[in-house]
């Protein structure tokens, strides 16, 4: 194997690159909290608008409902494994993990600073249980789509030729299919859960 050192440290194992996507999602975090404290104070009356909104219509389950929630629940995981199909996945998937944590950060401390200390069980309502599926999920996928993509790019530019290509055999396709498989189990119990729960913080917020 042709690891690249620095201080006796093999940089491209497994825990090293996902301690280098973490970073970006820490770094995303911070982002979003600072972003967050900059909105306007007209994005807590909306949000506090779209909550009554939610709590008169009752939060049914429906197409449309369930449409969004699985996107929500698919869409970063699912970008981080295609990423690794393409060399340009080396810069994209740390900006990816960046945006995560970002929006992540952004969308809880806008309920914080709605609704206070009671905002921080609102947004444990709202994404407790997708940030407890998602996350191990996405960072399941994004850590060998980088190492894959970063095959590709050494590939592309004339490096590790005598080195077999980036492979996508059963271990590949085995995280899909476990990462899939608790993404599904999780919109499913979010579906039947979440918006019980959020109801009763809603009428605890909002009598």
């Amino acid at each position: 194997m042709n690891w690249k050192k620095h201080g006796g440290l093999d940089w491209e194992r497994p825990p090293f690159r996902l301690l280098f996507l973490a970073l970006f999602f820490l770094a995303g975090i911070f982002l979003g909290q600072v972003f967050a404290g900059r909105a306007p104070a007209a994005a807590g009356e909306e949000l506090d608008r779209y909550l009554s909104d939610y709590l008169q219509v009752g939060g049914g389950v429906s197409p449309q409902v369930v449409l969004t929630a699985a996107i929500l629940y698919f869409r970063y995981p699912l970008a981080a494994f295609l990423l690794g199909f393409a060399s340009i996945g080396v810069v994209f998937l740390p900006v990816l993990t960046g945006a995560f944590g970002f929006f992540l950060s952004f969308s809880v401390c806008c309920f914080t600073a709605a609704f206070g200390t009671d905002g921080v069980l609102l947004a444990l309502a709202v994404f407790g249980l997708r940030c407890a599926v998602t996350l191990p999920c996405y960072f399941l996928l994004a850590v060998p789509s980088w190492e894959a993509s970063a095959a590709l790019t050494s590939l592309a530019f004339g490096r590790g030729r005598r080195s077999a290509p980036a492979l996508y055999g059963r271990d590949w396709w085995s995280r899909l299919g476990l990462a899939a498989g608790l993404l599904l189990a999780g919109l499913c119990a979010e579906l039947m859960l979440s918006p019980e729960f959020l109801r009763i913080m809603l009428e605890r917020l909002m009598p």
